[in-house]
Protein backbone atom coordinates (compact mmCIF):
# COMPACT_ATOMS: atom_id res chain seq x y z
CA UNK A 1 0.00 0.00 0.00
CA UNK A 2 2.97 2.45 0.39
CA UNK A 3 3.84 4.30 -2.43
CA UNK A 4 7.16 6.24 -2.90
CA UNK A 5 6.84 7.91 -6.61
CA UNK A 6 9.50 10.27 -7.96
CA UNK A 7 8.87 12.64 -10.72
CA UNK A 8 10.84 15.17 -12.77
CA UNK A 9 14.01 13.08 -14.44
CA UNK A 10 14.59 13.55 -17.99
CA UNK A 11 17.54 14.58 -20.10
CA UNK A 12 19.41 17.82 -20.15
CA UNK A 13 22.46 19.31 -21.45
CA UNK A 14 25.44 20.28 -19.09
CA UNK A 15 25.27 22.96 -17.41
CA UNK A 16 21.07 22.86 -17.02
CA UNK A 17 19.24 21.98 -14.16
CA UNK A 18 16.12 19.80 -12.90
CA UNK A 19 14.12 19.65 -9.93
CA UNK A 20 13.11 16.10 -9.25
CA UNK A 21 9.68 14.92 -6.57
CA UNK A 22 8.90 12.61 -4.64
CA UNK A 23 5.79 11.49 -2.99
CA UNK A 24 5.55 8.95 0.10
CA UNK A 25 1.69 7.91 0.63
CA UNK A 26 -0.02 5.31 2.00
CA UNK A 27 0.20 3.22 4.94
CA UNK A 28 3.15 3.53 7.01
CA UNK A 29 4.79 4.83 9.88
CA UNK A 30 5.79 8.58 10.94
CA UNK A 31 9.02 9.31 8.35
CA UNK A 32 12.36 10.15 10.18
CA UNK A 33 14.09 11.67 6.59
CA UNK A 34 13.90 11.49 3.91
CA UNK A 35 16.34 11.10 1.04
CA UNK A 36 17.85 10.54 -2.80
CA UNK A 37 20.21 8.38 -4.09
CA UNK A 38 21.62 7.49 -7.34
CA UNK A 39 23.03 4.44 -9.35
CA UNK A 40 24.60 4.22 -12.65
CA UNK A 41 25.08 1.01 -14.64
CA UNK A 42 27.93 -0.59 -13.53
CA UNK A 43 28.15 1.27 -10.11
CA UNK A 44 26.77 0.87 -6.59
CA UNK A 45 24.36 2.70 -5.08
CA UNK A 46 25.30 5.95 -3.72
CA UNK A 47 23.86 8.57 -1.23
CA UNK A 48 23.15 11.73 -3.11
CA UNK A 49 21.38 14.10 -0.52
CA UNK A 50 19.15 13.16 2.92
CA UNK A 51 17.62 15.29 5.11
CA UNK A 52 15.86 14.46 8.57
CA UNK A 53 13.14 16.00 10.29
CA UNK A 54 15.12 18.37 12.23
CA UNK A 55 16.21 19.75 9.11
CA UNK A 56 19.61 18.52 9.04
CA UNK A 57 20.85 17.82 5.45
CA UNK A 58 23.85 15.56 4.14
CA UNK A 59 25.02 16.06 0.70
CA UNK A 60 27.86 13.88 -1.37
CA UNK A 61 31.46 15.77 -1.80
CA UNK A 62 30.38 15.38 -5.29
CA UNK A 63 26.56 17.22 -5.54
CA UNK A 64 27.92 20.35 -2.68
CA UNK A 65 27.39 23.34 -3.94
CA UNK A 66 25.12 22.12 -6.93
CA UNK A 67 21.90 20.36 -5.12
CA UNK A 68 19.32 21.33 -2.81
CA UNK A 69 17.61 19.01 -0.63
CA UNK A 70 14.42 20.13 0.63
CA UNK A 71 11.43 18.51 2.11
CA UNK A 72 7.61 19.14 2.64
CA UNK A 73 7.11 17.48 5.86
CA UNK A 74 3.05 17.83 6.02
CA UNK A 75 3.15 16.04 2.53
CA UNK A 76 5.58 13.53 3.21
CA UNK A 77 7.42 14.87 0.07
CA UNK A 78 10.79 15.90 -0.80
CA UNK A 79 12.70 17.37 -3.74
CA UNK A 80 16.25 17.88 -5.14
CA UNK A 81 17.27 20.84 -7.34
CA UNK A 82 19.85 19.89 -9.21
CA UNK A 83 21.97 22.54 -11.16
CA UNK A 84 25.20 23.14 -13.30
CA UNK A 85 24.42 19.39 -14.03
CA UNK A 86 27.32 17.35 -15.56
CA UNK A 87 27.66 14.44 -17.65
CA UNK A 88 28.98 12.42 -14.09
CA UNK A 89 25.41 13.06 -12.42
CA UNK A 90 23.78 10.75 -15.56
CA UNK A 91 22.17 7.68 -13.09
CA UNK A 92 18.83 6.29 -12.11
CA UNK A 93 17.77 8.62 -9.19
CA UNK A 94 15.88 6.92 -6.18
CA UNK A 95 13.95 8.23 -3.64
CA UNK A 96 14.45 7.15 -0.18
CA UNK A 97 12.54 7.23 3.09
CA UNK A 98 12.57 6.28 6.75
CA UNK A 99 10.46 4.99 9.13
CA UNK A 100 11.07 3.75 12.87
CA UNK A 101 10.35 0.45 11.48
CA UNK A 102 11.59 0.06 7.89
CA UNK A 103 12.58 2.45 5.17
CA UNK A 104 11.16 2.49 1.44
CA UNK A 105 12.61 3.14 -1.95
CA UNK A 106 10.63 4.50 -5.10
CA UNK A 107 11.41 2.73 -8.52
CA UNK A 108 13.48 5.47 -9.44
CA UNK A 109 13.65 8.21 -12.10
CA UNK A 110 16.14 8.12 -14.83
CA UNK A 111 18.39 11.44 -15.38
CA UNK A 112 20.47 11.70 -18.35
CA UNK A 113 23.15 14.88 -18.84
CA UNK A 114 24.25 15.05 -22.24
CA UNK A 115 27.35 16.81 -23.13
Amino acid sequence: QVQVVESGGGLVQAGGSLRLSCAASGRMFSINAMGWYRQAPGKQRELVATMNNGGSTNYADSVKGRFTISRDNAENTVYLQMTSLKPEDTAVYYCHVVTRVRNYWGQGTQVTVSS
